[in-house]
């Protein structure tokens, strides 16, 4: 027996029944051949719908010719209107006009018993043409789904024949019956889709899960889950109710049906939402986990109807937050279009904080509002207190989980600041926070709480509502040589996980500031040039590219320039203006909306400093918006856009099919990058990422974490709280006694002055100090966990920051400009330096390494001075110790054996410094003892830099006079002092004469010349009287040591 249609046709009929909705078959039901509704059905409804207010026979025959008054003839228009009529209702004026109007729905949305439903199959439907659809479910007489089915068996016969039979051959023939489509359906049993009428097959998609927390099925078990999920009564209901979005105004035929996972995230955050919403809830909305490209806006559009729908929720404002203008734009674009859908007349996008505030305090409800975080600047005035306001943050992965504080130290003291979403909470103090990103980080779910839905990229490319995505490196193949290659892969062990912290965030801009010597390198960037266009041009003629669109990204705005003008002199036809792409015919309107441009383009902000060429080309905020529009025409020109940061997230254009990275790029940065390419588009059947860099990685721990979603992929807040109140609570214990009062109360420069003697409480023992940076450490982990944590108060962040502070000061006096990322202090080390600054101890350590000529000399006696103006005797003496090993490692360079012995005079003096006792902590002489020891040295130093003087020679002839005495005393012969002299100068012209060449001391020749002549000058001037071989060996010593730092 053969599996054809009609078998196929049955088994879902059977499955309907499982579902409760009852078959009848075309030849039961009595109607006229071209009329499509089920009259009778209709009328049973309404009639036993609105009994109790007394509608009338006429009444319902008005409401019939209603909906036949819809021409066919204009399909799209009559299909919104109607489907807006079902989904909203209407207004029914009574035949006797005495009577108050009846407000009409023609579906039962709260009890699906009360419709009628029905799944009829082989109904012949006479229009222009017969044609008997394989299936039509209609609820109270509405033909409101339509199946057509294909074989299974069948190879050459597809639901894409199906899916034609629907949109082309019915819509032509019988436009009647599709005019009150909700959705359509076309299976073959083992691939079973629904979509809209109006809709590319493309964007037809299967419904893979009866309940949410199904795993998604596969073939025939589609084909269940499609019947049981979505035509379960409720939820067929709802989706007709609440998830078939038209725009109020399209220049296209457009119709957007929710996927499965659209409906489930819009759901479950709603239900979420009525359970959290203060004054009862907590105000953290849920977080939804949406797949890049997996249409998280639309999700968010059904969850505003949704709430604006609610009768429970008393229709609340809605924030919409972003953190990009652009995606502001794009936001504001799709949901002032969407009015009618919402059922919100007020849909605004407010130009600033004032403008916010003007709306929220004229109302009490309803308002939607679109803005950026970066509105939610330092004007904390109160938008308004009143609960019933929900903000909803796109791409809440970002600034808008930054509700930490910052500590700000200048010459006038401490100032407090915050991140933009504190001042954000802070405005609206009762909102119920919600977030969507399709890349969670641990401070996403703090600050909106726990994940209510997630939809992975797996699962996104298994429904085909995103395409594969297909890596190819070329890393190996631009880069100079292995050494730039390990580089670059260091970078990335650095930089694992960016997180919600600054800290993180400093540490990686610095690491990429490193990395540019390497990336911009201009014989590189040539190489690079040169490849790229190679790999675009084969690709093209190729045909692997539907539309020619790709994006390249740079790791800077100078290197993207530098990157421009090699691929230009490779092509200079490429920044020929043209009118659009080659062989495209163009439609009036076309006409008007492509403009002449460039093929190749650069997509970054202009710079105040950018030189002119690279100014008037990077054009204004606008010029940019058109660049937008340009590159998101099919049909323009411009075809390849060279981009930093911008347009690497919520920038969609489906047919964007390559991007090539030449960046280094965060965990989650990396999956909304790549994502670019991942949209559907007609005839793409993957995209493509073209790796520069070595991103592989890093790109696959990315995939594998946001592949899934489970409670353990974040780090758990809550027991990172616990540990930040225990090291808190020990800090407390530490600072026993001491008065931190001005800190917190005080003014600016009370709190800097705190600040300042609470750094030398803490260093007045090793112990204390140690314990100290041990327990801040903890402190510090823990708190990157959970800083956005409701469970630490505002008093214990303060408290928090304070030890930072103290911490970063410590850090500079004892480790210089060159701390490791343990020892980084994110937030306050900036401030600490400043304040350092103020007190001109920045410049002790500030060495300018590539210009050493702009280095004040650390021998001087002002910086001594500047030293010794320091009041506090902790501080002075680590200061005197950095300064000290700092002079001794320069004079070594000259006078090896001098500059040992002094370093061991300063390993003496750290210990009696560390080895100090309890008891002698308060005593202010003897730390002022320590430290005039440590200045003493440090006299010391500088008189024996001076001692060359009294002996009639120069400064380098002494380090050899030195080696000579020093050799003469190890090894106990005596040798007069005047013949000291002579023959140190004499060992000087020897070294300078060999030495002349550049790389004197890697020559072996040069070296073997050298030691003879050593060996011979000692000999004539009898030294030493009996010949030794170390003897020799230590003053070859400091002759290569003399020359090595001497010419530098």
């Amino acid at each position: 027996m053969k599996f054809t249609e009609e078998t196929l046709e049955q088994a879902v009929i059977e499955l309907f029944g499982e579902v409760d909705i009852p078959h009848h078959h075309g030849e039961t039901i009595h109607k006229e051949m071209s009329d499509v509704l089920l009259r009778d059905d209709l009328r049973a409804f309404l009639q036993n719908r609105y009994a109790g207010v007394g509608i009338t026979q006429n009444e319902i025959d008005s409401i019939l010719r209603k909906l036949d008054l819809y021409p066919s003839s204009a399909l799209y228009e009559s299909n919104r209107d109607i489907i807006r009529l079902i989904a909203d209702g209407f207004t029914l004026k009574r035949e006797d006009r005495s009577q108050k109007d009846i407000y009409i729905e023609l579906l039962d949305f709260e009890t699906a018993s009360n419709n009628i439903f029905k799944i009829v199959n082989q109904l012949e439907i006479q229009g222009t043409e017969k044609r008997i659809p394989d299936g039509i479910v209609y609820i109270n007489g509405l033909p409101l789904v339509v199946f057509e089915f294909k074989s299974a068996v069948k190879e050459n016969c597809t639901i894409k024949d199906a899916y034609t039979q629907l949109t082309v051959r019915y819509r032509r023939d019988i436009p009647e019956l599709l005019k009150y489509n909700a959705f359509c359906v076309i299976s073959d049993g083992v691939n079973n889709k629904m979509g809209s009428l109006f809709s590319p097959y493309d964007f037809f998609y299967a419904w893979r899960k009866v309940n949410n927390t199904d795993e998604p099925s596969e073939g025939i078990d589609s084909l269940y889950t499609l019947i049981k999920g979505l035509f379960d009564k409720n939820r067929l209901l709802d989706v007709i109710h609440n998830f078939i979005y038209f725009p109020d105004t399209s220049k296209s035929e457009a119709k957007i049906v929710c996927r499965y996972p659209q409906y489930y995230a819009a759901r479950k955050l709603y239900e979420s939402i009525k359970v959290n919403m203060k004054p009862t809830g907590s105000g953290k909305g849920g977080t939804y986990f949406g797949a890049t490209g997996s249409g998280k806006s639309f999700a968010m559009l059904y969850l505003s109807r949704l709430l604006m729908k609610s009768v429970e929720l008393s229709s609340p404002t809605i924030v919409l937050i972003t953190d990009r203008t652009d995606l502001d734009d794009q936001l504001s674009e799709q949901f002032t279009n969407a009015k009618n859908f919402i059922n919100e007349d007020k849909i605004l996008s407010v130009e600033s904080r004032a403008d916010l505030r003007k709306h929220l305090q004229g109302i009490e409800s309803g308002g939607v509002y679109l803005t950026t975080i970066q509105k939610f600047t330092e004007d904390t005035e109160l938008l308004t207190d009143r609960p019933n306001v929900i903000c909803i943050s796109d791409e809440a992965h970002r600034t808008q989980i930054n509700l930490d504080q910052k500590l700000k130290v200048t010459d006038k003291g401490v100032e407090v600041k915050y991140g933009f979403a504190k001042y954000l909470h802070d405005s609206l103090p009762n909102a119920t926070y919600v977030g969507v990103t399709g890349t969670p980080i641990d401070g996403t779910l703090s600050v909106f709480g726990e994940v209510a839905d997630a939809y992975t990229m797996k699962e996104s490319v298994e429904d085909e509502i995103t395409v594969r995505i297909v890596y190819e490196g070329r890393a190996a193949k631009v880069l100079l040589n292995e050494s730039k290659l390990k580089e670059i892969e260091e970078y990335y062990a650095k930089c694992a996980e960016e997180g919600a912290n600054e800290y993180q965030i400093e540490e990686s801009k610095k690491a990429v500031a490193q990395m540019e010597v390497i990336l911009g390198d201009p014989k590189r960037l040539k190489l690079l040039a040169t490849d790229f266009v190679e790999h675009y041009e084969k690709r093209i003629e190729e045909g692997a590219s539907v539309k020619g669109k790709v994006m390249f990204v740079c790791s800077s705005r100078l290197i993207a320039y530098n990157f421009y003008k090699e691929v230009i002199s490779l092509r200079p036809e490429w920044a020929e203006i043209k009118t659009c792409e080659g062989g495209a015919k163009l439609t009036p309107e076309e006409k008007r909306e492509i403009k002449p441009i460039e093929k190749i383009k650069m997509v970054m902000t202009r710079n105040k400093d950018d030189e002119k060429v690279l100014y008037d080309m990077l054009g204004t905020k606008e010029d940019r918006k058109e660049l937008d529009r340009q590159f998101k025409n099919a049909k323009s020109n411009f075809k390849i856009a060279i981009v930093v940061d911008m347009w690497l997230t919520g920038f969609d254009v489906p047919f964007l099919e390559a991007i090539y990275i030449d960046k280094p790029v965060q965990q989650h940065s990396l999956i909304q990058t790549i994502s670019r390419v991942n949209r559907v588009y007609e005839g793409k059947e993957v995209g493509l990422v073209v790796d520069y860099i070595g991103i592989k990685s890093n790109m696959n721990v990315a995939l594998a974490k946001y592949s899934k979603v489970h409670g353990d992929d974040f780090a758990d807040a809550d027991k990172a709280v616990v540990i930040v109140k225990d090291q808190l609570d020990l800090l407390s214990k530490l600072f026993h006694g001491f008065d931190t009062k001005p800190f917190f109360e005080g003014s600016p420069l009370g709190k800097l002055n705190c600040l300042n003697r609470s750094a030398e409480f803490v260093q007045v023992t090793a112990d204390l100090e140690n314990r100290f940076m041990s327990i801040t450490k903890k402190l510090r982990s823990a708190y990157d966990l959970c800083c956005a944590s409701e469970k630490i108060t505002q008093t214990e962040r303060d408290h928090i920051h304070f030890y930072f502070a103290i911490k970063s000061i410590i850090h500079k006096l004892t480790k210089g400009d060159a701390p490791d990322t343990a020892q980084m202090n994110e937030r306050v080390r900036q401030m600490i330096q400043e304040a350092l600054i103020s007190e001109g101890v920045e410049e002790i350590f500030k060495l300018d390494k590539n210009k050493p000529e702009n280095n004040a000399d650390i021998f001087s006696d002002e910086y001594l001075a500047k030293i010794e103006k320091i009041k506090l005797p902790n501080t002075k003496i680590k200061l005197l110790q950095k300064l000290l090993a700092k002079a001794i490692d320069e004079f070594k360079k000259t006078n090896r054996i001098k500059g040992v012995d002094f370093s061991k005079k300063l390993k003496k003096l750290i210990a009696l410094y560390n080895e100090r006792k309890d008891f002698d902590i308060f005593q202010s002489h003897v730390l002022d003892d320590v430290a005039d020891k440590f200045a003493d040295l440090f006299k010391q130093l500088q008189q024996e830099r001076k001692s060359f003087e009294g002996l009639g020679i120069d400064f380098e002839e002494k380090a050899f006079y030195d080696i000579l005495k020093a050799v003469a005393e190890k090894y106990q012969f005596e040798y007069p002092e005047e013949k000291l002299i002579v023959l140190s100068q004499e060992i000087k012209k020897i070294v300078d004469s060999n030495a002349r060449y550049t790389d004197a001391f890697k020559r072996d020749d040069i070296k073997a010349t050298l030691k003879v002549d050593l060996i011979l000058t000692l000999d004539k001037h009898g030294y030493p009287p009996v010949p030794k071989d170390e003897v020799f060996k230590e003053i070859f010593e400091q002759a290569e040591n003399f020359k090595k730092y001497t010419d530098i």
